[in-house]
């Protein structure tokens, strides 16, 4: 294989690279957005946001002790973000909001840049 190839090759592979990071980064974003969406929702029947132990999962099993859960509030299961670790959820949130709802990005690491960068409901 010549250098020119290997290098034409190389060149399509990152900007293979970059497209799939991005569209990595706009799925995390839509996924916090339906989760805030569902959570709203299940503050509008029950009364209050989850709280940080029942986490996201109760838009889909109802709290034990709660009559007026009307879910699921997810259509599936709380998928992992794009790369496959579960999203954060912190109730009361701590950037003025309700809660705050976040993926560490690429990295799986606070803060960072372009795919590394957090993508968060705030």
């Amino acid at each position: 294989m010549s250098a020119c190839w290997r290098r034409a090759s190389s060149r399509a592979a990152l900007a293979t690279s970059r497209r799939v990071g991005k569209s990595q980064v706009k799925v995390a974003r839509a996924q916090i957005d339906a989760f805030d969406k569902a959570l709203d929702q299940f503050r509008i029947d029950v009364g209050h946001y989850p709280t940080n132990e029942e986490g996201l999962q109760a838009l889909r099993v109802p709290p034990s002790g709660e009559p007026n859960w009307a879910g699921p509030y997810l259509k599936k299961d709380v998928p992992k973000d794009p790369w496959d670790r579960p999203y954060v959820y912190q109730q009361p949130g701590t950037h003025g909001g309700d809660f705050d709802l976040l993926s560490y990005g690429k990295d799986g690491r606070q803060g960072g840049t372009g795919e590394d960068a957090d993508i968060t409901n705030w």
